[in-house]
């Protein structure tokens, strides 16, 4: 049986050697992105980058109509739904839209574990947007996208794993290699999307339960304490002692509240689901 750091030292050679590639963003998400981040875009310039995805553009107008975002009066154009929403808020939600395209399988080996993968990532963005609404400085679609991509890592990893069938059939240990590794190649990836630095850093950190990345909480604990609620309660951090996390803290709330039963939260919770789902 492969070692981790055997492991590791695999992947990172097929990366480097091409021979398996990083997920890349598809190029509307990316045109978006840079140009809402230059401030000079208009909801129709917006509109026109968005309009040449086909899949996208549907999926944007069924977000901007659901429960989580939907107002009065029916969106029914892409420029409507912009409007509405923002350009920052349509350029966290284009690129999550695209993060489930991603988040497809090769094979059918794979196929449950992706799903698996994407539904908790789908869940721990529902809380971190909830979490984020009541800390003014951050951003709750930031947040949400934080909790989306915490896991990339998994893609490439899971991939390479194909290569070892006697690593496939024990999901223990494939676990393990997905949890263990997931900082180092997520970081890499989030680096390659030329993402910005507060994102960079969450799969990086968002295992450790002893982070403090300063007096005011960021977007790596806010998927942080995200994170933790869901957890098998198996699980090592489940059992540790969540009154020395400094990020319960910085966040406003008690290690001891379960997020999801806060009223209103769990409708919350689910409309993000529905969106993402």
């Amino acid at each position: 049986m492969i070692s981790e750091n055997e492991f590791l030292a695999e992947l990172q050679a097929a990366i480097s050697a091409n021979r398996i590639t990083l997920p890349t963003l598809p190029e509307v998400a990316l045109r978006v992105r840079d140009a809402v981040e230059k401030d000079s875009a208009t909801a129709q310039q917006v509109a026109d980058m968005v309009a040449t995805d086909a899949a996208l553009s549907t999926r944007l107008l069924q977000v901007a109509n659901s429960p989580l975002y939907r107002g009065r009066v029916p969106i029914e154009s892409i420029q409507m739904a912009i409007t509405r929403l923002g350009n920052r808020m349509v350029r966290s939600l284009v690129i999550s839209l695209a993060m489930k395209q991603i988040f497809q399988a090769t094979s059918d080996a794979l196929d449950k574990r992706l799903r698996m993968i994407w539904e908790d990532s789908v869940q721990i963005a529902a809380i971190s947007r909830v979490i984020a609404q009541s800390v003014p400085h951050l951003d709750k679609e930031q947040a949400m996208l934080a909790g989306l991509i915490h896991n990339i890592g998994s893609l490439p990893i899971l991939t390479m794993a194909e290569n070892y069938p006697e690593l496939i059939k024990d999901e223990k240990l494939l676990d393990q290699f997905v949890e263990n590794l997931n900082p180092i190649i997520g970081k890499q990836i989030l680096q390659e999307w030329d993402f910005p630095e507060t994102l960079v850093r969450v799969p990086e950190h968002h295992q450790d339960l002893g982070y403090d990345g300063g007096p005011e909480a960021d977007y790596i604990d806010i998927v942080l304490v995200a994170r933790l609620q869901i957890l098998d309660q198996s699980h090592a951090a489940v059992l540790a002692d969540w009154s020395n996390i400094p990020s319960f803290m910085k966040v406003g709330i008690a290690p001891e509240v379960e997020v999801i039963n806060i009223e209103g939260v769990a409708e919350d919770v689910d409309e993000v689901k529905q969106a993402f789902l």
